[in-house]
C-alpha cells in the first residue's frame, strides 16, 4: 500500500505497525540527511565535481571542519564520492554517486515547497 493511500484512510484503520512502517524510512532519511549543512553541500555538488575549496566557497558559513566532517558523512552514506587525484600536490575531488543523485528529485520538490511556503509567510 503506498504512502497516499495510508494517509487518506480514516485513522481507525490505520495500525500502528503501518504508521511504524511510514515513519521508519522517513526517519532514516532524515538521519541520513540532518543538519544545516548536508543538503547544502549534495546541492552543491549537483552539477559538477568540484574541490574542497569550491565547495566551501559555494556553502556559506562552512567551517573547514564541519565542511569536511560533512563530507565524511555523505561518503559513509554513500552519497558521495571522494577521489583523489595522482598529482603533485596531491588534490582530492568529490561528486555525487549514483545513489546521491537519486535526491535530486526530493532536493527539487522542497524547493517547490520552500519557495511555496516563503511566499505563504512573507506574502501575506
Amino acid at each position: 500500500m503506498k504512502t497516499v493511500d495510508l494517509i487518506s484512510k480514516p485513522k481507525e484503520e490505520i495500525s500502528h505497525a503501518k504508521c511504524m512502517g511510514l515513519l521508519l524510512p522517513v526517519r532514516d532519511a532524515l538521519e541520513v540527511l540532518s543538519g544545516k549543512w548536508k543538503l547544502q553541500i549534495i546541492v552543491a555538488l549537483t552539477f559538477d565535481t568540484k574541490r574542497f575549496r569550491e565547495i566551501a566557497r559555494e556553502v556559506s558559513g562552512i567551517t573547514d571542519k564541519m565542511l569536511s566532517k560533512e563530507l565524511k558523512d555523505l561518503e559513509e552514506n554513500q552519497l558521495v564520492k571522494r577521489t583523489v587525484k595522482d598529482s603533485f600536490p596531491p588534490s582530492v575531488e568529490y561528486n555525487l554517486t549514483e545513489h546521491g543523485k537519486t535526491l535530486q528529485k526530493v532536493i527539487g520538490e522542497l524547493r517547490e515547497w520552500g519557495v511555496m511556503h516563503r511566499e505563504k509567510i512573507m506574502g501575506e
